[in-house]
């Protein structure tokens, strides 16, 4: 499966989803922000690559929507509800994310 974390600017908290979620058996993972000014920038090659899209926030999804909805037809958008509050790899992160992200984790 192909996994896509989305957050504003692709500095803090998709990078650090997409780094501890590297190592999860049967996912391929990538990240991208959503602002103008983000790291990475989200591409519609990236939407088209993923099967799951995962954002931080309700706007997020907003976002995406408004830019990208007809590549978002038979894509599942999950909205992790995790506000721009941690740093890169910041522990209560890392674990906020497991425990967010767990649901959609390969059983």
């Amino acid at each position: 499966m192909n996994v896509l974390f989305l957050c504003s600017r692709n500095r803090l908290r998709s990078p650090t989803a997409q780094h501890v979620f590297a190592g999860v058996q049967g996912w391929e993972v990538d990240s991208a922000g959503l602002s103008p000014d983000a790291e990475h920038l989200v591409s519609s090659d990236q939407l088209d690559w993923a099967d799951l899209i995962l954002v931080m926030e309700p706007v997020h999804r907003r976002r995406l929507q408004q830019r990208f909805r007809p590549l978002l037809k038979g894509k599942k958008v999950g909205v992790l509800a995790i506000q721009d509050d941690y740093e890169y790899m910041q522990p209560e992160l890392v674990e906020l994310l497991w425990s967010r992200v767990e649901r959609y984790l390969p059983k």
